[in-house]
């Protein structure tokens, strides 16, 4: 679902992985032609010498490629992992700075934008899903739009599992599967190609991504998301840390009066809510760390700055909150 405009310019890195030749063809192949890649990004090397840690989503890894975007004037920063199956967006705030996008940000903006494109006369009940740690915006949206929603376990595993018609996943880690009836799995290549494509419409338009997330905020409310990660050197204080949580669970966060759910035990995941707070807790899966997941939602009752403010003071008290929880 591209649309019929290609005139967008991309500053795109590939973080010393693999994805720099794949996604100058796949660009070429959709008609995108003005492509500018971080040139000592652009090789693989396994040294991964001018960032710390080869992860989009690390303070710093992004750095090359925003000052890119901004000398060339572009239109949409890109950044791959490196093994290019996750994919991160850059943006150009209103005073003219970049700053990359939270992956809950990058997965509403192409899931609207996906399910606009869908033939409801071929596909009358798609679905879109997303991951019980990741922003519940998408669900609104597709609620709004007539869509079905899902929401799984982390990983793409269980994505792509999630039921018949599925048009769109994503999760908050920055994977995004945004054509699973040819890939049915997260892919950046695939991901950054559609990112170009509404990149191109909102320039025809005279908008850009952050107009879009602004219209998703007013119509759906302000949703905001956070992450508390609490690594440890002994794995027995992550199931002590979760016991504890278990059974001794806080009633406010936040100022919000919330309840506990043991979300699939075997899972070993909690979820802390109330009315416009949610918080879930887990064990990393990857790593020796307990992380807990934050999201503020706020109606726009006036003006959409107003409620951004409220959103991120009451985001930061709950997140305060979660770090003596699991002090």
């Amino acid at each position: 679902p591209l649309g019929a405009g290609r005139a967008v310019r991309v500053a795109a890195t590939a973080l010393h992985g693999v994805g720099a030749e794949t996604l100058r063809a796949a660009f070429e192949r959709a008609g995108f032609t003005d492509l500018h890649l971080v040139t000592a990004q652009s090789t693989p090397d396994p040294d991964f010498p001018t960032v710390s840690f080869p992860n989009p989503e690390e303070p710093g890894a992004t750095d090359l490629l925003l000052a890119l975007a901004s000398d060339v004037d572009a239109d949409l920063a890109i950044a791959l992992d490196p093994d290019a199956d996750r994919c991160a967006l850059g943006v150009r705030e209103r005073d003219g700075s970049w700053r990359m996008l939270r992956g809950d940000e990058t997965g509403v903006l192409l899931g609207s934008y996906v399910l606009s494109t869908v033939d409801r006369t071929l596909l009358p009940d798609p679905l879109v899903a997303t991951t019980i740690v990741s922003s519940s915006m998408l669900g609104e949206i597709a609620k709004a739009e007539g869509a079905r929603y899902a929401e799984t376990l982390t990983g793409f595993k269980w994505l792509v599992r999630a039921g018949e018609g599925l048009v769109f996943a994503y999760e908050e880690a920055l994977g995004l599967c945004v054509n699973p009836g040819f890939v049915r799995d997260k892919d950046g290549i695939a991901a950054a190609t559609l990112a170009a494509g509404l990149a191109a419409q909102l320039k025809a338009q005279g908008r850009t991504p952050l107009d879009v997330l602004d219209e998703l905020a007013q119509r759906h409310g302000v949703h905001l998301t956070d992450q508390v990660s609490l690594r440890v050197t002994d794995l027995a204080v992550r199931g002590q840390l979760m016991a504890k949580v278990r059974q001794s669970p806080p009633s406010l966060l936040g100022g919000a009066e919330v309840a506990l759910e043991d979300l699939l035990p075997d899972a070993d995941v909690v979820r802390l809510s109330g009315d416009g707070v949610r918080v879930v807790i887990r064990p990393s899966g990857t790593e020796p760390k307990l992380k807990a997941y934050l999201q503020v939602v706020a109606p726009v009752t006036g003006s959409l700055a107003d409620a951004r403010g409220a959103a991120q003071e009451r985001l930061v008290a709950v997140r305060a909150d979660v770090e003596e929880l699991l002090a």
